[in-house]
């Protein structure tokens, strides 16, 4: 690659600095696995999906073993709408029926999957894309919610349909790919015990894989800087006990409550760490992982 001629004698310091500070958290994350959701608004940002690419195939280059599982509800809403195919939402998740969840495994598996494995092999990885039925990633059963209607206090059991979540992970499929130069792209697409095929919400997966390998670190990207204080701060830090008060005070509450649920899940199931950050904010994994003060929620095994 050639350089580009300087106008006049400069040096850029400041690139110097970050390269040196970033020096020892490349040393200490050398041969660890991350576990990294991608999805959110990052997905759909052609400079954002550049920049997520070619910092996953930087994270390669310095010894690290990054494994993605990638979302894409938006995706999917868009192929059903065109296809006529009404579809409807409990508690978050998508109402899973036979005909959805064909689309659901086509997009996920097909062209979003695809296109995350075209994007890091064009900035210079060698990325593979997965689903949680090739070599039996993920298996699945049925999820099953339940609700009590506030005014009977009756409880009822929600047929979701085809949604599932996480029994068992083949973690020895992974751990093969982590010994190669292969990045693993993962469709949350798992298979049941009588062959059924069930849709995994990405979070849930990106929890089950990173507990099932013990990886150093989960990383979520979303679409909000992180876990907020009630004055609408960024909480840099949390123990697992502080963000369990969090939620139990609705400091944490929405749709953050699952993603730090499934962070604490996954740090109970062995992952080291769990990070949760704004997908929107361009390289946000190198500025995690690589400067002391970081730039989203750590929650730490304390």
């Amino acid at each position: 690659m050639s350089r580009k001629p300087r106008q006049k004698p400069a040096y850029d310091l400041e690139t110097a600095r970050t390269l040196t500070e970033a020096l020892p958290y490349m040393h200490r994350f050398a041969g660890q696995t991350f576990v990294i959701k991608y999805g959110g608004g990052a997905m759909g940002d052609d400079a954002l999906q550049h920049a997520f690419a070619s910092d996953i195939v930087l994270l390669k280059q310095v010894g690290i073993n990054p494994v993605i599982v990638h979302g894409g509800g938006p995706q999917i809403g868009a192929m059903l709408d065109r296809l006529k195919i009404k579809s409807s939402f409990i508690d978050g998740l998508r109402v899973t029926d036979s005909a959805t969840v064909e689309i659901v495994e086509m997009v996920l598996s097909g062209s979003i999957n695809k296109q995350i494995v075209a994007a890091i092999n064009d900035a210079g990885g060698t990325a593979v894309g997965l689903s949680g039925k090739d070599g039996r990633l993920i298996t699945a059963k049925r999820l099953k919610r339940r609700k009590r209607d506030p005014d009977s206090n009756i409880e009822r059991v929600l047929d979701l349909g085809f949604v599932g979540e996480p029994t068992e992970i083949n973690g020895a499929v992974l751990e093969a790919l982590a010994a190669s130069a292969v990045i693993p792209v993962i469709a949350p697409i798992a298979a049941g015990r009588k062959g059924e095929t069930f849709n995994i919400n990405a979070d849930t997966a990106a929890g089950a894989v990173a507990g099932a390998l013990g990886a150093s670190k989960l990383i979520m990207l979303t679409d909000v800087p992180g876990v907020l204080d009630k004055q609408g701060n960024l909480v840099s830090e949390l123990s697992p006990a502080q963000a369990r008060r969090l939620i139990a005070g609705n400091t944490v509450s929405g749709g953050m409550i699952p993603k730090v649920e499934t962070c604490l899940a996954a740090i109970k199931s062995g992952c080291g760490a769990a990070h949760i950050l704004d997908g929107r904010v361009p390289h946000t994994l190198l500025l995690e992982i690589f400067t002391e003060q970081g730039i989203g929620t750590k929650i730490d095994r304390k």
